[in-house]
């Protein structure tokens, strides 16, 4: 999922803080997918880590998809809107990988599949004031739209345009996604009402700091070759459908002994590069992975593969940064940052 252009002159750090303190609006440019017919859950149960027995209409969550052999294909969100439902990759894949991945289903009879069907598009808003741009598209009170329901939605331009507005995010504060079927007038709409509550359009890396920030750096990161218990992400599958859906027979269950991804706080302004190692007392226990992007100032925040059990919060690791100068690194929990959302009520 990637962010629409913004002016130059803003930095990363401005983005970070416009999502932080108002709201940042973002163009999706993930490739959609509607799959249509009664019996689209059947097919959809085949590839997705848990089951659509019990998805409620209008409503969204978030899924894993595994590869064959049991490593992590895709983040997903999945729509449920009427009688269709809706993918949305969160992690980055193209159209092609889609296709590519999908082609091998047993698609029941009635149900069809269209990747970037012709029209549609998204656009999100996220910050601790998102719910005043959300209010503007809905007739009625924006604060019963409860966290993973969907709703119609009308544009002000466009009033013959369809849209589905729905209460999903991805940076711990409060988040919109509007899809369309004139996205351009979307937008624009989202944009306009963004600018005047406040906001502005925010681009790739702000939004990655507070994505990561949220514990979710995968949106960014990606999976970085990682099983899904190295990746920290065991809590994403259903592990009473082993057997049931694609990759599932591969899987191992988490055990204690894995090493895991982990985040580590750095001191400002240190750089870390991919494959470095990390340290405890001089004994190296793991390999660094990704940095976010500096657009917080209180710290930098790493992202490693520690062996156990250094993947425990709170203690003081080190690696040598791009100058070859040894840096503390402390293990951190996730949210790192207290959402202003938690505490700023819909009005």
């Amino acid at each position: 999922m990637t962010t629409t252009t913004v002016s130059a002159l803003r930095t990363a750090s401005d983005d970070y803080a416009t999502v932080r303190t108002t709201i940042g609006a973002y163009r999706i440019d993930a490739p959609l997918v509607r799959v249509s017919g009664d019996e689209r859950l059947s097919l959809l149960d085949q590839f997705l880590a848990k089951s659509g027995d019990f998805v409620e209409p209008d409503s969204v969550r978030e899924v894993l998809a595994l590869n064959a052999d049991g490593t992590p294909f895709a983040i997903l969100l999945h729509f449920e809107i009427g009688e269709d439902a809706w993918l949305l990759p969160r992690t980055r894949v193209s159209a092609d990988e889609l296709r590519g991945y999908l082609d091998g289903l047993d698609v029941p009879d009635g149900v069809e599949v269209d990747i970037e069907p012709e029209g549609w598009a998204a656009t999100a808003f996220e910050g601790p004031t998102a719910w005043s741009v959300a209010a503007r598209f809905v007739d009625f009170d924006i604060s019963g739209l409860t966290l993973h329901a969907v709703t119609e939605s009308a544009l002000p331009d466009d009033p013959a345009a369809l849209a589905h507005l729905a209460r999903v995010g991805t940076t711990g504060e409060y988040g919109y996604l509007l899809i369309s079927n004139a996205p351009e007038a979307a937008h624009r709409a989202v944009l306009a009402a963004v600018r005047e509550e406040g906001g502005a359009p925010v681009g790739d890396e702000g939004l990655a700091r507070v994505q990561a920030e949220a514990g979710m750096a995968v949106y960014a990161a990606g999976f970085a070759g990682l099983s899904v218990d190295e990746a920290d992400l065991s809590w994403m599958i259903d592990w009473n459908r082993i057997g049931e859906f694609r990759g599932s027979d591969d899987l191992v269950r988490p055990t204690a002994e894995t090493a895991r991804l982990t985040a580590l706080a750095a001191p400002a302004d240190s750089r870390f590069t991919a494959g470095t190692q990390v340290t405890a007392a001089g004994r190296e226990i793991g390999t660094v992975l990704w940095q976010a992007p500096s657009a917080n100032p209180e710290e930098e925040l790493v992202f490693a593969l520690l062996d156990a059990p250094f993947w425990v919060s709170g203690l003081e690791l080190a690696a040598r940064d791009e100058q070859a100068a040894e840096r503390p690194l402390r293990t951190v929990t996730l949210p790192r940052v207290i959402a202003r959302s938690l505490t700023t009520r819909i009005a």
